[in-house]
């Protein structure tokens, strides 16, 4: 969903569009035409047609997902829960005459459990950026240079992700923050950089707990994708090197991952999607991790139903929640 605001440079204000008009409702007659109208539709010309205007784009996107998860493991807990979540995210352009695109990103999105603890849907920390040609710097809510490495989310399991123990660096290292009730992210910088089949991603950041700087390059050949990636923190829990590489072996698509999470050891992950018909594919995933008793496994089904919509459900067990086991079911609608 888009819209795109025209502001001509020559306006007094910033803020103000010198030409504020309204459209009508669908089937509304304007019995007053004649001199008026032919002002409005004069104005409203010479804003568009006007050689010097700077445009604004707004657009809105996101998701909605719904259903239910059934988890279990051997403490006791044996129980199924509707599971939710609503995400809108807004980004807002503006491009200078030089041609350098001018940005921010934000998300308002609220799941099951934001209503369990009495709270609503709510705004994350904002990402700015400028960007031009292959270039682009980014502040604020970063997405991280690790978190954006190629194969670091060779899947999406299920409904739910499950516990995401298919990611490599395992999120020892900056990343974008979705969650609202105030959560800023890293309020770091990042440089992006591509140039063909090459591309480069550098960030750092600065808090309370680390600071910290990572990069990784990638480079696609002959349809196989090759990332290598490093981190210097303050953080002994923290990535220090990954390494990914991913491609097809005809209908199936493979990524192998592999992380130096520092004092939690290695990760290494092996993940694959086949398409199963017209509209079906499956995901599977088997992934092992130096701090984990047991061996993660997951496999999932994603059914296309047209028009943004699709089924969506998986299993997994092991891993970072020891001999936990969660299935999930329900639809995901994209908007």
């Amino acid at each position: 969903m888009r819209f795109v605001l025209l502001a001509n440079q020559w306006a007094l204000d910033a803020n103000t569009l010198m030409y504020p008009f309204r459209i009508p409702r669908s089937g509304h007659v304007n019995s007053n035409r004649g001199k008026t109208h032919e002002k409005v539709l004069f104005a409203t010309t010479a804003l568009v047609a006007t050689a010097g205007v700077a445009a604004a784009d707004v657009t809105f996107g996101g998701y909605g997902r719904f259903g239910v998860i059934h988890v279990t493991n051997p403490t006791g807990t044996n129980e199924t829960n509707v599971t939710s979540r609503f995400r809108l995210q807004i980004d807002a352009t503006a491009e200078s005459d030089a041609g350098v695109t001018f940005g921010a990103r934000v998300r308002l999105e609220g799941e099951e459990r934001d209503e369990t603890n009495g709270n609503r849907p709510s705004f994350n920390g904002v990402r700015y950026f400028a960007r031009s040609g292959g270039l682009e710097v980014g502040v604020g809510n970063i997405f991280g240079a690790l978190e954006f490495m190629p194969g670091m989310y060779p899947i999406d399991l299920g409904l739910t992700g499950h516990n995401y123990d298919y990611t490599a660096y395992n999120f020892g290292g900056d990343a974008y923050s979705s969650g609202g009730l105030g959560s800023a992210g890293s309020n770091g910088v990042e440089l992006l950089y591509s140039a063909g089949d090459f591309s480069v991603h550098v960030s750092a950041s600065e808090t309370q707990n680390a600071d910290r700087i990572a990069a990784h390059i990638a480079y696609t050949w002959n349809g196989w994708t090759f990332a290598l990636g490093g981190q210097d923190s303050d953080l002994a829990t923290d990535t220090e090197l990954a390494a990914s590489v991913g491609g097809s072996f005809g209908p199936v698509d493979v990524t192998l991952a592999f992380a130096d999470n520092g004092t939690k050891g290695d990760h290494i992950v092996l993940a694959g999607r086949v398409d199963v018909g017209a509209a079906t594919n499956v995901e599977a995933y088997v992934a092992d991790a130096d701090q984990w008793a047991d061996t993660s496994f997951g496999i999932d089904f994603n059914h296309d139903l047209g028009g943004g919509t699709s089924l969506r459900g998986g299993v997994s067990t092991g891993g970072s929640l020891g001999d936990e086991s969660a299935v999930d079911f329900g639809v995901r609608f994209n908007f």
